[in-house]
This record gives structure tokens, C-alpha cells and sequence, in this order.
């Protein structure tokens, strides 16, 4: 078995159906200006996001955790396509095997430590709203525990083609969408990642059908009814963004499949198109917080407009809110404050 350690990117990529070319064309300019801009948006957004769950104390709980280690799982996705723009096109060709390899390794951590970490909000929920509670008793020492467990999977994953995974010393195993890339690689990945996303549907579909079915029990009682719309409208976002995720990332994985077991299929055609696709998904998760949670928005403006609304924000209380269960709550008590047969607790069995 030979191995080619010190042939340069170009010759995999020649022995591929990918070519690189040597000058820009005016379709790799618009790729590259518009993927600069789109990066730019992502970091910013999930900058925010991770610094609006940091300061506004409503957030500070393991739901809210994971939604923040998801930012910045995107922002970290952000990054990698800002380096990916930065080593595309003609610049390809300059690249080290290693440093094409760091290249690829980065977008696959962060796909990877997006999946896992909506894996985790998944079994989050499904472990709290099966009591119909808003928010898990996990302690933040587990949630950081979980995180770190997370982003050293992703990261271990994301190497795992530079220690050997590779078609490096077996050039008929060459991709064509990924040329340094063994097929069997790319089939393991995808397929690990769409039976990923199978068991998150299954999971959200389940939690679904047990709250239809407990609905008509809590619609008795004014306080568990908002308890229910509460742990609903939580779970409406959370499927939102998952939904997003599966839709802006399904495509490609299927492309990586087809890679992975057709030789003779033409994925190249629609490489790129499923990348940028991809990519745009990272800054919908900032976009779903501000249309779902009127919370995340008032802190998202404190934030950009500390100056203009910092003091408005100081006196106002934000409502019925679907991640503020306890102001809903102690809203409940102020209206039956007379009637001590009633007082809504933050928990009642089902």
C-alpha cells in the first residue's frame, strides 16, 4: 500500500471529478463575497445569543445552557466557513494535505457538536416535559459536564479523518465532493447524522402525543393551563430550530451518501448550493429567538441599545412569557390573592 503524505492537494483533486481553478471566475467571487457576508451575520448573531443568555438571569437554566453551547456550536460553524472562504477557489490549490484536512475538520466539529447538542435538548425535554415541568433539575455542574462531553466528541470525530480515515494510501476510495476523503468515511458520517436526526423526530413526536393527551387534564385549572401553554410554546421553539436544522442540513448529507456510494452520480452540480444552505442555517437560530421569546428580544435590544432602552427595561415586567413560568405563576397569585383555595405551585404531578 502506498501512501501519498506528501503529494499536494492538486493531485487528489485531479484524480477526482473536482477541478480548482487557477484564476477567480466570476461565480467564485460571488460565492466567496456572499459567504464572507453570511459568516459575518452568523458570528454576530450568535454572539448575541450567547451573551443575552449570559446576562438576562431568566435564562440561567440547563434549557437555556444548551441553547447558548447550540450558538455556540454556530458560531463556531461561523468561524470554519470564514476560514473555509479564506481557503477556497484558486486558494485551494496552495493548501498542505494538513491544512486541507484542518479545513474540512473544522465544518465537521461543528456539525457535529450541533447535532449532539440538539440530541441533548431533546432527551432535556424529554425528561422534563413528561412531568410537565419547564425546566430540568439537572445541576449546572452535570450541564457543564454534558457540554464539555459534547464539544470533546465533535471535536474527536472531526479528527478522525486526518488519523486514517482518508484515501490517503487508497486512491480509488477518493471522494468526489470531499477528493481526501474516503467514501466509507463519508457514508459513516452521514449516515450516523440523518439516523441522528430520525431519533430527535421520534423523540419531539412522542413528547407531542403525551401532552395532546394530558391537555384536557390541566384545561380544568387556570394555573396549569399556563402551565401547559408555557412547556408547549418552549417546545414549539425548541422544534423550530430543530426543524431548521434538518431541513438546511438533510440535503447535503444525502449529497455526501450519494458520494459515499455512487461513483457515477453527479453531486458536484449541487455542491455548493447545499453549502450555502447549510451555512444559513446557523444564524436561523437567532431569528427563531427573536420571533418566539419576547424575553430573548427585549435582552437582544438592551444589548444593541443599552443607552436608548436600558432604563425602560428597568421597570418593566415582560408578561406571560413561555420561558418565564415563574412570573406566570406569581401573576396567577396576584389575581386569586383572595382565594386561598387556589395557589397555582410552580409543579403539580400529573
Amino acid at each position: 500500500m502506498v501512501c501519498h503524505n506528501n503529494a499536494n492537494v492538486s493531485f487528489f483533486y485531479n484524480l477526482s471529478k473536482k477541478s480548482i481553478s487557477d484564476t477567480w471566475r466570476p461565480k467564485d467571487v460571488v460565492v466567496v463575497s456572499l459567504g464572507l457576508l453570511v459568516c459575518a451575520f452568523v458570528i454576530f448573531a450568535n454572539i448575541l445569543v450567547m451573551l443575552a443568555i449570559f446576562i438576562n438571569r431568566r435564562f440561567h437554566y440547563p434549557i437555556y445552557y444548551l441553547l447558548g453551547n447550540l450558538a455556540a456550536a454556530d458560531l463556531f460553524s461561523g468561524i470554519s466557513y470564514l476560514y473555509l472562504m479564506f481557503h477556497t477557489g484558486p486558494w485551494t490549490s496552495k493548501l498542505s494535505i494538513h491544512g486541507w484536512f484542518v479545513r474540512q475538520g473544522l465544518i465537521d466539529t461543528s456539525l457535529t457538536a450541533s447535532v449532539i447538542n440538539l440530541m441533548a435538548i431533546a432527551l432535556e425535554r424529554h425528561q422534563t416535559i413528561f412531568t410537565m415541568q419547564l425546566h430540568s433539575k439537572m445541576t449546572n455542574h452535570r450541564v457543564v459536564l454534558l457540554i464539555v462531553g459534547i464539544w470533546l466528541i465533535a471535536i474527536v470525530l472531526g479528527l478522525v479523518p486526518s488519523m486514517g480515515w482518508s484515501c490517503v494510501c487508497n486512491l480509488q476510495q477518493c471522494s468526489n465532493m470531499a477528493p481526501l476523503y474516503s467514501r466509507s468515511y463519508l457514508v459513516f458520517w452521514a449516515v450516523l447524522n440523518l439516523l441522528t436526526f430520525t431519533v430527535m423526530v421520534a423523540v419531539y413526536t412522542r413528547i407531542f402525543i403525551y401532552v395532546r393527551r394530558k391537555s384536557h387534564r390541566m384545561s380544568q385549572h387556570t394555573s396549569q393551563a399556563k402551565h401547559k401553554e408555557t412547556v408547549v410554546n418552549l417546545m414549539k421553539t425548541v422544534v423550530m430550530i430543530l426543524g431548521c436544522f434538518v431541513v438546511c442540513w438533510t440535503p447535503g448529507l444525502v449529497l455526501l451518501l450519494l458520494d459515499g456510494l455512487c461513483e457515477s452520480c453527479d453531486v458536484l452540480t449541487y455542491e455548493k448550493f447545499f453549502l450555502v444552505l447549510a451555512e444559513c442555517n446557523s444564524f436561523m437560530n437567532p431569528i427563531i429567538y427573536s420571533y418566539r421569546d419576547k424575553d430573548m428580544r427585549d435582552t437582544f435590544k438592551r444589548i444593541l441599545c443599552f443607552p436608548c432602552v436600558g432604563s425602560q427595561q428597568e421597570g418593566e415586567h415582560s408578561g406571560a412569557h413561555f420561558n418565564t413560568l415563574e412570573q406566570e405563576v406569581l401573576s396567577e397569585s396576584d389575581g386569586t390573592q383572595h382565594d386561598n383555595s387556589v395557589k397555582p405551585p410552580l409543579k403539580r404531578p400529573l
